[in-house]
């Protein structure tokens, strides 16, 4: 600054020229070697990814030696180009900034008028405002912006590359580079020197070997590894023998600096020279994965195969098939089968594997539905063949069985599938199926009783007679989808009928008996049977309802029955089939038969009801099945082990007298003493699901039993449950679904193990279902007020006294509660058995000898009641 500036303004000035002018020593750094520190930045970023560890030596080389001549190149033209800030353009930059250059001012002299003395002070005045001007200046900021010489953006390249190597790679691995080979002075010092790896390969697992650090003559390798040596030092003092790769001699360079191959045999690894070592490699192959079937194979309920098999690898399979042939030389050539077959490929499934564990030795299930294919119901071979990661495949021994499939037991629906089957075989067995159909449709009102599947019988069967001798093969499979749906509509359909469909129920479980079906298809046919039991009462009474004068003639020679004894009738034929007494059964059957053909509606209350009162009986066996779980998790609690599919539980003990209380009913009552243990029965005719029949009498686990009464209630809360609409059907609704959740948490306790958990689990459902029960109830009552109490019909043989009661004797209750209150104990006997049982639980969760968890459980029903 020149010396006559006031120092006043000289020192306002100090700060924002010292700050400008290291503003334009960053400005003119930036300009002059931005290309220097681009290539800086670039080459650290590359040497922290670790480049230099995978890429060839000359490679690694070159890269440095580029990056150090460009670094001095930019570095001479930089210097060349950079011009030193001083004051004065310091000065200049902050004087720009301010209006009418007041610093430049400050340093002018007057030319003219130095003598006047009113020129003088107008120049006073002028430097004075001049001066007030300049001590305002502020700090110029530095102008950085270098896009104009970097178009391409190179520098924001560099700087992007060097924070990805900071975030996923190492700046430690710089240091890597002044060991990519030693020195003049090293190698001079310790002579030639080497590194080797072996890496086996990925699928094993297995670690990377380093070989300088191997001290054994011998060790073993897996088949494939892959072996790599660098040799540092003069070329050719160290040179390579191997017999491990099984690699001709003429196609080695032994005095190579680096060598890459696989083991694929035993052999030696010799490294000659100053420093070398010797190793004998074992390779050790892969062993073939191995499969077979474990047990035979099984036909599920509704057709589908279902075959466990195991399978074992040393280091895990990666897939596997099922390929199902045809065995010819097995088949019954008979009828249909006697013609030539048509060319059918084999059917090939995708062996299932486990999502998540290990897959070198498990065991899973093949399950397929394969009804539809010709090979069904015919003799086959299934080859079972599983493959590993190095391609190998390991198979089976082949399985000779016959191929499971859906079994019709309705005739008509057989011969229809055989028919079918017999075009799929050979399409020369048209004119012999159509012949066949034609008798089948001849005189079909005693044969064919579903009208439906007469009609599109017949339209099958004219397109398959109009094209019987030039059939072609799109044809052939269309009519076969076509037979395919009238056999089921045929065993399955939708009769309109319910005789014809409780007829049917029990043609097919006759035939299942008589033919030794499977103890899973006759179980099934059990429960088709029962509801279309269910639906048959439930039709008699509507039909009661809407034509009271249309009672039989013969009421003389009608037998008399109640819904309770068509149940033990049931019962007692269930029973029969899980004990094997198949001609008794038979026998049951025909009597069912006789009864129900015998079964007249007559008028009176407590009958099968509408489908209201028929979803409250059934939300009150739930709950009574829930009851029953819930006993039998506490016995699972008390006797760790005990088994809960069993059958003849003892129901005589406090628990069960506790259900009594809480369910509102009367151990005993309707003749029921001394035979705890057996299945409740509903008025409807429907057994419980969740006790004698399925939790018991097929051995199903505690969580399998928790998991059925789920999907009942999942069921029932979806029917014609009453007071749609309404706040109390509505509300009632709710505390199912919240009943459901509570079985769904009380199914995955018991599944885990967690019985406390189950039990509580568990009394919520029944403190939903009762709350939900209650609001139902309530709803009921409300419709009945309003349709002024219609009346119900009911189907039994004769008007039966006991006809309106249910299960236990007793005559249902107000509003579809699970009972009247007349049986129950009255009085002083109500409070002493409630006295009774607390007692008994106080002495039992005061019994330090018992387990933890059930005087838990002991104290929290306590608490509750």
């Amino acid at each position: 600054m020149k010396q006559d500036v006031p120092d006043s303004v000289a020192a306002r000035l100090k700060r924002p020229l010292a700050l400008t002018r290291a503003g334009l020593w960053a400005e003119r750094l930036a300009r002059s070697f931005w290309p220097l520190w681009t290539v800086l930045i670039a080459t650290l970023a590359t040497l922290a990814f670790g480049v230099q560890d995978f890429a060839p030596l000359w490679a690694v080389w070159g890269g440095l030696s580029a990056a150090a001549l460009a670094s001095m190149y930019f570095l001479w033209r930089g210097w060349r180009g950079f011009a030193r800030p001083t004051r004065q353009d310091a000065l200049d930059r902050l004087d720009a900034t301010l209006p009418g250059r007041p610093i430049a001012t400050l340093a002018d002299t007057q030319a003219i008028g130095a003598n006047d003395p009113a020129s003088q002070a107008v120049w006073a005045a002028h430097q004075a405002r001049m001066a007030r001007a300049a001590a305002a200046a502020r700090a110029v900021s530095p102008d950085l912006r270098l896009s104009k010489r970097d178009p391409f953006g190179l520098r924001y390249i560099a700087l992007t590359g060097l924070v990805m190597a900071l975030m996923f790679g190492s700046l430690w691995r710089v240091a890597s580079v002044a060991g990519i080979g030693p020195n003049p002075a090293q190698a001079l010092a310790n002579g030639p020197s080497w590194e080797g790896w072996v890496q086996p390969p990925p699928y094993t697992g297995k670690p990377t070997l380093y070989l300088n650090d191997i001290d054994r003559v011998t060790f073993e390798v897996p088949t494939g590894s892959r072996v790599q040596l660098r040799f540092y030092g003069e070329v050719g003092a160290l040179s390579l023998a191997e017999t491990v790769s099984g690699r001709s001699s003429e196609t080695l360079d032994p005095a190579a600096p680096s060598h890459e191959f696989d083991v694929t045999q035993s052999g030696e690894l010799r490294i000659d020279g100053p420093n070398g070592s010797k190793w004998n490699i074992t390779a050790t192959r892969d062993a073939p994965p191995s499969v077979s079937a474990k047990g035979d194979l099984a036909r599920e309920a509704d057709g589908r195969l279902k075959l466990n098999f195991t399978a074992k690898d040393d280091f895990g399979v990666t897939g596997g098939q099922a390929i199902i042939a045809l065995d010819l030389d097995a088949v019954d050539r008979r009828y249909g089968l006697a013609a030539t077959p048509e060319m059918t490929d084999p059917v090939t499934l995708d062996l299932p594997l486990p999502i998540t564990g290990s897959r070198t030795d498990f065991t899973e299930t093949l399950l397929d539905d394969l009804s539809k294919h010709v090979f069904a119901n015919l003799p086959v071979t299934i080859s079972l063949s599983v493959s590993d990661a190095p391609g190998q495949i390991g198979t089976a021994e082949p399985l000779r069985v016959t191929l499971p499939g859906k079994r019709f037991f309705d005739p008509l629906a057989a011969a229809v599938v055989e028919m079918r089957r017999d075009l799929l075989w050979s399409r020369s067995n048209a004119p012999r199926s159509v012949q066949i159909f034609k008798a089948i449709t001849h005189r079909p009102e005693e044969l064919i009783r579903n009208e439906k599947a007469y009609l599109r019988l017949r339209v099958a069967l004219r397109r398959l007679e109009a094209e019987a001798d030039t059939l072609s093969v799109e044809t052939r499979d269309e009519l076969a989808e076509a037979f395919w749906d009238i056999a089921l509509l045929i065993e399955e359909g939708d009769l309109e009928n319910a005789r014809e469909r409780l007829k049917r129920a029990q043609d097919r479980l006759d035939e299942a008996i008589r033919n030794g079906a499977d103890p899973a298809e006759i179980d099934q046919l059990m429960q088709e049977l029962r509801q279309a039991m269910n639906d048959y009462m439930r039709q008699l009474a509507e039909e009661a309802q809407r034509n009271p004068d249309s009672q039989a003639a013969t009421e003389q020679e009608s037998m008399e029955i109640t819904g309770d004894q068509l149940q033990e009738m049931l019962e007692e034929l269930q029973k029969l089939l899980e004990e094997g007494r198949m001609e008794e059964a038979a026998e049951l059957m025909e009597m069912l038969r006789q009864l129900m053909e015998n079964m007249q509606v007559t008028q009176g209350e407590g009958g099968q009801g509408g489908p209201g009162q028929q979803a409250m009986r059934d939300l009150g066996d739930t709950l009574r099945d829930q009851q029953d779980l819930s006993d039998d998790s506490f016995s699972e609690l008390q006797n760790p082990g005990q088994q809960d599919g069993q059958q003849g539980n003892e129901q005589g003990s406090e628990q069960d007298g506790q259900q009594g209380e809480q369910d509102g009913q009367q151990p005993g009552q309707n003749g029921q003493d001394g035979q705890q243990g057996q299945p409740q029965q509903g008025q409807n005719g429907q057994a419980q699901e969740g006790t004698g029949r399925e939790g018991q009498g097929q051995g199903q686990s505690l969580s399998d039993r928790q998991r059925d009464l789920r999907n009942r209630l999942g069921r029932l809360n979806g029917s014609n449950l009453p007071g749609a609409g309404t706040e109390q059907g509505e509300a009632g609704r709710r505390a199912l679904d919240d009943a459901g959740r509570a079985m769904e948490e009380a199914e995955r306790a018991l599944r885990d193990g967690d019985l406390p958990g189950a039990l509580d689990n568990q009394a919520d459902a029944m403190r939903s279902l009762r709350e939900g029960m209650q609001n139902l109830g309530e709803a009921m009552a409300q419709e009945r007020r309003e349709s002024d109490g219609s009346q119900q019909g009911e189907a039994v043989g004769r008007a039966d006294p006991n006809s309106a009661r249910d299960p236990l004797g007793r005559e249902p209750g107000e509003g579809a509660r699970i009972g009247s209150d007349r049986n129950l104990l009255q009085g002083d006997d109500v409070y002493r058995r409630a006295q009774d049982l607390l007692d008994e639980i106080r002495k039992r969760q005061g019994d330090q000898t018992r387990p933890e968890s059930e005087r838990d459980y002991l104290k929290r029903l306590l608490d509750l009641y």
